[in-house]
């Protein structure tokens, strides 16, 4: 999942300790595997972090000496016959194209049948490989099977027009937690639909204890933006305001930056981006947590460190279900 700060590091820790892995190993077939990085699932998330794995591993290759980072090899799969789905298909087509040019292999149609410590299964095909990031969607926050009402399949709850629970007007729902369908289009599971159900939420709340009728929810779609590597983007602001490339991911960093809480977080963040954008800087590499599995390395293996938010020791990915990705 990537919800928090703490996933976010493990996300990291896991993508850093694969070259470090590689660096160690002494046999060729599990180097090769450590520098193979499987993200599954085509939507912004999948094809995001797809597109900057490689741009990354680029800054690293003066930091090894017995790796090329530059042979790092990068799958994203999509169970959907194209990739961002959601899109348009000129985009989609675009986004496509963007991802081989930085050398990400992308397929669609590939159903995720099975994934191990050391392989991901498309069928019966075996990809061989060490880190894999899940982009696909993972089920809803468990609160939501707690409340004793019947859910969907991914966990979430059908909620009525005013964003409350069925039988229970003073139980609200919202986010990627609720299920809900305005004229006949799901509301994404996204950060702005979120923010405006949450809002909306709130003020049937203040009408109820003003004793005034609640309204029902609209959901207002300000535009889909996804980047691809390091300056290529697409953007979908409406059947009349469809592009890609630079613009679109300079439109990206903009909105992103404008979001942020207080002046001093913006100018700071764009101070920091500008500076990692022209010098190619990507931060010290520190690797914080647990300890990834070594055992086809060669190396001797190690205790764990102890962590008492992230028990384990395993590179292999986690079950999906306990947050969205």
């Amino acid at each position: 999942g990537l919800k928090t700060i703490a996933d976010a590091y493990e996300i990291r820790r896991r993508f850093l300790t694969a070259f470090e892995e590689a660096e160690r190993a002494t046999d060729p077939q599990a180097r090769a595997e450590w520098l193979t990085f499987v993200v599954i699932g085509g939507g912004p998330t999948g094809t995001e972090l797809a597109g900057m794995i490689p741009a990354t591993a680029e800054t690293f290759r003066k930091d090894f000496r017995r790796i090329d980072t530059q042979q790092t090899r990068v799958l994203l799969l999509e169970g959907s016959p194209r990739v961002l789905a959601a899109y348009p298909e000129k985009l989609s087509a675009e986004a496509k194209q963007s991802l081989e040019a930085l050398g990400v292999e992308v397929r669609t149609g590939a159903h995720v049948t099975r994934v191990t410590d050391d392989a991901v299964y498309v069928g019966d095909e075996r990809i061989a490989t060490r880190t894999v990031f899940w982009g696909a969607g993972n089920a809803a926050t468990p609160l939501g099977k707690q409340l004793g009402v019947t859910v969907d399949r991914a966990g979430r709850v059908p909620v009525q027009p005013d964003l409350s629970v069925a039988g229970h007007p003073e139980v609200f729902v919202v986010g990627d937690a609720a299920a809900y369908t305005d004229r006949g289009n799901p509301v994404p599971g996204v950060a702005q639909g979120a923010i405006q159900m949450g809002r909306h939420a709130a003020r049937n709340l203040r009408a109820s204890v003003e004793g005034k009728p609640r309204t029902p929810f609209h959901y207002w779609n300000k535009g889909n933006l996804a980047t691809i590597g390091r300056h290529k983007g697409v953007a979908d602001l409406g059947p009349h305001l469809r592009f890609g490339g630079y613009f679109a991911w300079l439109l990206w960093v903009f909105v992103h930056i404008m979001y942020l809480a207080g002046f001093r977080n913006r100018l700071s963040v764009l101070i920091q981006w500008g500076y990692a954008y022209l010098t190619y800087h990507r931060g010290a590499r520190l690797i914080s947590g647990r300890i990834a599995q070594r055992g086809s390395t060669g190396v001797p293996d190690e205790p764990p460190a102890k962590s008492a938010t992230m028990p384990g020791w395993s590179n292999a990915p986690q079950p999906a279900g306990s947050s969205a990705g």
